[in-house]
């Protein structure tokens, strides 16, 4: 019955205490990938010989060790910047600064026997947050790899939008008016009204009057600013009335 589990290992309930601390301490400390994988593996072979022995405690140890030798896998990974290095290919393998090679995360993982999902796995475990992880594995009933991988591809809460008193319905009708202003304000500050407007005949500024007061039609002065009137009262009609064409000019 002991032939699957590691010889560090007692059955004894005892030492159990002792064995998850002392794995705890070697993970904190670990700076190597392939150590993680090796408490990663001897955490499996616990598991296998308590399920064998349907001893709860043991496998509560298992899965707590196993996911701290995942987490800080991809914790060591995360050290190493994505899609860099010089091993991807082509011989360039021993490219680096000094004497050290550069080195990509799947090089890393691959290196230290972890499969592509497991390294993909470890880096999401190491996305958990450290007190919600240390709450989850020391509990009653610690979380599979699985279960803690899932938390790590959660996106952060968006931020709570003061809706103002309207629901969403509103508030979403409000942002949207408002930026289609927006959008036509930056539009009007882009053209040439100096220039045009000096040039324009007489049916162009008919059109453009016709055009200002469409607009000026769907806002209410007083719902527009505190002094009661229409930003688009004053600009441009009067500048187009006493302004004269460049045609005028010639003519008189």
């Amino acid at each position: 019955m002991h032939g699957n589990l590691p010889a560090h290992v007692s059955t004894a309930k005892a030492s159990l205490p002792k064995t998850y601390e002392a794995a705890k301490t070697a993970l904190a400390n670990c700076d190597s990938l392939d150590e993680c994988k090796d408490w990663a593996d001897k955490a499996a072979a616990i598991a296998s010989y308590a399920k064998q022995a349907n001893d709860d405690e043991m496998m509560k140890m298992a899965t707590r060790i196993k996911a701290r030798a995942i987490r800080r896998a991809g914790e060591l990974l995360k050290q190493i910047e994505p899609q860099q290095g010089g091993d991807r290919g082509g011989g360039r393998g021993n490219q680096g600064v000094g004497d050290r090679p550069m080195v990509s995360r799947h090089s890393a993982a691959e290196a230290a026997g972890l499969s592509p999902h497991q390294a993909k796995q470890a880096l999401r475990v190491a996305n958990v947050p450290a007190a919600d992880f240390e709450r989850q594995s020391e509990s009653a009933t610690p979380p599979t790899i699985t279960a803690l991988a899932e938390q790590g591809t959660k996106a952060a809460p968006r931020p709570v939008l003061d809706l103002k008193g309207r629901d969403p319905a509103e508030f979403n009708l409000a942002l949207h008016y408002v930026g289609g202003w927006e959008y036509a304000a930056r539009d009007l500050a882009k053209l040439n009204h100096d220039g045009a407007l000096a040039i324009l005949t007489a049916s162009e500024r008919e059109r453009l009057h016709k055009a200002i007061t469409a607009i000026d039609g769907h806002t209410s002065p007083s719902e527009v600013n505190d002094e009661g009137t229409s930003p688009w009262r004053e600009y441009p009609s009067p500048r187009i009335a006493a302004r004269p064409t460049r045609r005028a000019s010639r003519s008189g």
